[in-house]
């Protein structure tokens, strides 16, 4: 099991989302994994887009299933 040395750190809980994987561009992270935590509001089945639980960061949801989160690279 590899380690993620990314800006997303803990509060995301990403330490236990399987099949996750982050993509870099220049100054921009993009952290894509499965959506494993329970959304207790209507979510669109298409896309989904959300302020990041971190400042900074955008989170966007699709097709309710795939969570791409979205920040400056560290």
């Amino acid at each position: 099991m590899t380690t993620l040395n990314s800006g997303f750190g803990s509060r995301f809980g990403l330490e236990y989302a399987p099949m996750s994987f982050l993509v870099r561009f220049g100054k921009r992270e993009i952290l894509v994994c499965r959506d494993f935590r329970k959304r207790f509001y209507a979510v669109n089945p298409i896309l989904e887009c959300d302020t990041g639980v971190q400042a900074g960061h955008l989170e966007v949801l699709l097709l309710r299933r795939w969570l791409l989160i979205l920040s400056k690279a560290h």
